[in-house]
């Protein structure tokens, strides 16, 4: 797979989304860890 996609909406989309799940996955465990400490 190359690093740039022929498809730039696509690849774009793709990056977008791996981002927004990465700053999701973060901000629960921000909270989660807010949530455990004392």
């Amino acid at each position: 797979m190359p690093v740039l996609d022929p498809n730039p909406q696509n690849g774009q989309k793709k990056l977008l989304t791996i981002l927004g799940v990465m700053l999701g996955i973060t901000i629960v465990i921000g909270v989660i860890a807010t949530i455990a400490s004392p």
